[in-house]
């Protein structure tokens, strides 16, 4: 089919409403929708049953689990291979990570900007665990020099680093961090890596093998996959300790009964995520950079965040210096578009954005920042119609 695609059927969201708050969650591709609704009208679904309803569910599963690995640069199939460990979410996948890899006395070591929930279950650790911050640039990059001073700093205090978490891509800017680049200055100092690729999938390339990390994060919702299921995947021989106990599904590590469903639309939108990124990722950047520069170009206080940096085709982070972030949201969504104020994970209580400040940026673009993310299924139509909103909008609020 030729690009770009259909819009989504009017039944996946308001017709009033123009979405650009893809980075919090996505609408379910329709293909996605399908496998889930086939697989579990399949019938009684639990891989662990030893009857033939749990030797199919059982097949399905790991198939799915196999697809999975395999678009993403991994083989589960060998002998001493990969893992991929079903979790509820992105949420629970980091937490497990930062909580079950690397010794309980060792340093922790993760970068300014993480998700909320990677920076929260370090702090949990801090009492019995030394926590390093890798500060970043003044366009949200992750510096490398610090993060090597932070190794020799440490060794020089005979502290052993357990583990160092980065994120791929930030999710309220959209910059995209040297991951090559650190996992070689992980790998010489024997330190594990890893990297919560939750914005990444569909919209840059993704090779688990060749980025040459230890573990990452994987969370389907963000790319038209469905909620409610995510992954941490496992470099060969990296133990993971569980955080749940009750059960011996997946070899202990994370039990509880496999959502065989929504593992198999999980696949399902992982293969079309890579399938579809080249044609994907440049309709996305296309519609981003077409919101970003006609409001530039009317308002020229308006700052785009992380401009300088390589970002994601689909995110854009704008700084309406002279409004506040909260009121122009509100007044956004009254009007018919939806954004976000930072990260959907902590946006209910809306704090100040820790990722502008940790760049430095100044008090007056944190508290007029607003986050703008597209999908695949946006379309051009939308963006003007937002711009125009937008532009209304803006010049009644900063007034």
């Amino acid at each position: 089919m030729p690009w770009p695609r259909k819009p989504l059927p009017t039944w996946t969201r308001r017709t009033d409403m123009i979405y650009l708050d893809n980075n919090a969650t996505t609408a379910m591709d329709p293909r996605v929708a399908h496998v889930l609704n086939e697989t579990l009208l399949r019938g009684p679904l639990n891989p662990s049953s030893q009857h033939q309803f749990g030797q199919r569910a059982r097949f399905r599963l790991e198939e799915s689990l196999d697809r999975i690995a395999r678009v993403l640069g991994s083989d589960l199939t060998r002998v001493g291979a990969d893992r991929l460990i079903v979790t509820s979410g992105g949420t629970e996948a980091n937490n497990a990570a930062i909580t079950g890899l690397g010794e309980p006395d060792t340093t922790l070591v993760v970068s300014s900007i993480e998700h909320p929930s990677v920076l929260a279950a370090a702090q949990a650790k801090s009492e019995a665990r030394p926590v390093r911050l890798i500060p970043v640039d003044a366009n949200g990059v992750v510096r490398l020099d610090r993060l090597q001073e932070i190794i020799k700093a440490e060794q020089q205090a005979s502290r052993r680093i357990g583990l160092v978490s980065v994120m791929s891509a930030n999710n309220e800017t959209g910059v995209i961090q040297p991951i090559q680049d650190i996992a070689r200055v992980c790998r010489a100092a024997q330190v594990l890596l890893h990297v919560d690729v939750t914005q990444s999938i569909g919209k840059v390339p993704v090779d688990f093998t060749a980025w040459g990390i230890d573990a990452a994060t994987i969370t389907p919702h963000k790319y038209h996959g469905p909620t409610g299921v995510g992954f941490v995947w496992l470099r060969s021989g990296i133990e993971l300790k569980p955080s749940l106990l009750g059960g011996e599904q997946q070899l202990g590590t994370r039990p509880g009964t496999e959502p065989v469903g929504l593992v198999a639309a999980a696949a399902e939108a992982t293969a079309l995520a890579i399938e579809e990124f080249p044609a994907a990722s440049a309709h996305m950047a296309s519609l981003r950079d077409r919101l970003e520069a006609t409001l530039s170009d009317r308002f020229p206080e308006i700052v785009v965040q992380g401009k300088q940096a390589d970002r994601l085709p689909s995110t854009c982070c704008l700084s309406f210096v002279g409004a506040d972030r909260q009121n122009l949201l509100l007044a956004l969504d009254m009007a018919g578009v939806a954004c976000s104020s930072g990260s959907a994970c902590s946006s209910g209580s809306s704090p100040p954005s820790h990722v502008l400040m940790a760049m430095g940026a100044s008090k007056a673009e944190v508290d007029s920042a607003l986050r703008f993310s597209v999908s695949r299924f946006s379309t051009e139509q939308e963006i003007d119609q937002a711009i125009e909103i937008i532009a209304k909008k803006y010049q009644t609020v900063r007034h």
